[in-house]
């Protein structure tokens, strides 16, 4: 009899990832995914640290979830609960004592070992802590992935962790030093995405164009990577997440240039206008720096889109710090950004320092985010009246309604028959909200 399992996923891509590889590991042992948990044999949080109050939003969900444990499952043992991803991985011997009717908490660097972990609660009824940093690389113990199991768009995992220890953020402590898949891996796993019928791959890393995959003897940055994975047939779209700014290499900026599947749109985080708070932050950039890194890479792809992260109340920030971050907004012209106040992670060097005061960080950060949403507005606004290719991926929220995505990552709703999905259409933008575009279709197939 078929086991079912229900895995909820917070945060990243990478998680999304993760999640998918967690449904394949168990596909194996007889797990079917299933929608929602309350017909679930085995539930996994998959969980993110990085937004505020990340864990107390987990052991809420967790007592929401808890008297599932007593509904028998159909081979009549209990209801597993599992906690994965990075709150687990920063917190597990806590969630284990706070939570005690959970039964296996594992970080993101050993899902691979999730059957033997289940093996385990099922032999000793005791409960499963998997949080360390082993020797043997998750990368190597996964299966292929399933051929279904993608739709036209999919997300590709090619780095892991991350070095550069930025003052106020977990990573390094939850997903470990840096890690690239050797080029041969990511490059048979891109080409049994294409197989199934996937058009766009993101390529994921804690810090993406780090990358240095081993091939031939030698590596391979990112930028060969990418040329790469374009020579496969059926990719059609490739974007990478998330880049940091020392890491923008010349021959990946010119990738921008000379790959034409190379979407025109790059999230590249900022954090901070101000260098005083970026020293503080350990960012080892400066403003002017970034902006010049801007300059460059809109002459190498004059279309080219910015998405970007920004922390506003950093502790220590001053006026002046926050009137540099404005500046440079206003300067930069971001056409999407995600921007937050600082809060405190334990354990990490930031939290250690004076905080702001909460009204002094509220109060900055409704200042940026109506810069950016006017930033963003303006760019969704300038759409209106062209022509752009939408790769359509999934019905829309109205009868005969379609949606997809432009290469700027905006969300397109338009009328058009069934068939039109997974392809590529030109769509005549004629309308845009602050979120999304409306159009109708050109009449003219793309891909």
């Amino acid at each position: 009899m078929t086991k079912r399992v229900f895995i909820k996923t917070y945060g990243c891509q990478m998680n999304v990832y993760d999640s998918a590889r967690m449904a394949d590991v168990l596909a194996p042992v007889g797990f079917a995914p299933v929608d929602t948990a309350d017909q679930a044999d085995l539930i996994i949080l998959n969980t993110c640290h990085i937004r505020e109050k990340a864990a107390e939003k987990v052991y809420s969900e967790l007592g929401r979830l808890k008297h599932l444990k007593h509904r028998p499952t159909a081979e009549g043992g209990p209801v597993l609960l599992a906690v994965a991803g990075c709150v687990a991985q920063a917190e597990g011997a806590e969630i284990l004592a706070r939570a005690p009717y959970v039964d296996m908490v594992f970080g993101p660097q050993t899902l691979h070992r999730l059957p033997e972990m289940i093996a385990r609660v099922a032999r000793n009824a005791g409960q499963v802590l998997e949080t360390d940093f082993p020797v043997d690389v998750k990368f190597d113990h996964l299966p292929e992935v399933a051929a279904s199991s993608s739709g036209v768009t999919a997300f590709l995992t090619i780095q892991e962790g991350c070095d550069k220890f930025c003052t106020f953020c977990v990573v390094p402590y939850t997903r470990g030093a840096e890690y690239s898949r050797p080029v041969a891996e990511v490059l048979a796993e891109a080409s049994r995405l294409a197989a199934s019928g996937v058009r766009e791959i993101t390529l994921l890393g804690q810090n993406v164009n780090a990358y240095h995959g081993a091939a031939d003897g030698g590596e391979w940055r990112l930028a060969r990577l990418i040329a790469a994975v374009a020579d496969i047939p059926g990719i059609a779209r490739i974007r990478y997440t998330t880049s940091h700014p020392v890491d923008m290499t010349d021959d990946l900026i010119a990738a921008h240039r000379e790959i034409d599947t190379l979407m025109p749109y790059l999230h590249l985080p900022v954090q901070s206008g101000s260098d005083r708070v970026l020293r503080a932050m350990g960012r080892h950039h400066s403003a002017d720096a970034y902006r010049q890194l801007v300059d460059r890479l809109r002459e190498a792809r004059p279309d080219l889109a910015l998405s970007s992260d920004l922390i506003v109340g950093f502790p220590d920030e001053t006026d002046a710090d926050f009137r540099a971050t404005m500046d440079l907004v206003t300067d930069v012209q971001f056409a999407q950004a995600y921007s937050f106040m600082y809060s405190p992670r334990p354990g990490t060097p930031a939290a250690a320092a004076p905080q702001l005061d909460e009204p002094v960080k509220r109060e900055r950060l409704a200042e940026l985010q109506a810069l950016l949403d006017a930033q963003q507005r303006a760019f969704n606004q300038a759409c209106v009246g062209r022509d752009l290719p939408v790769l359509f991926e999934r019905p829309g929220r109205h009868p005969g309604q379609l949606a997809g995505r432009t290469p700027y990552m905006q969300a397109v709703h338009a009328h058009a028959s069934p068939d039109v999905l997974n392809t590529i259409q030109a769509v005549h933008i004629d309308a845009a909200t602050p979120n999304s575009l409306a159009g109708i279709l050109a009449e003219r197939v793309i891909a």
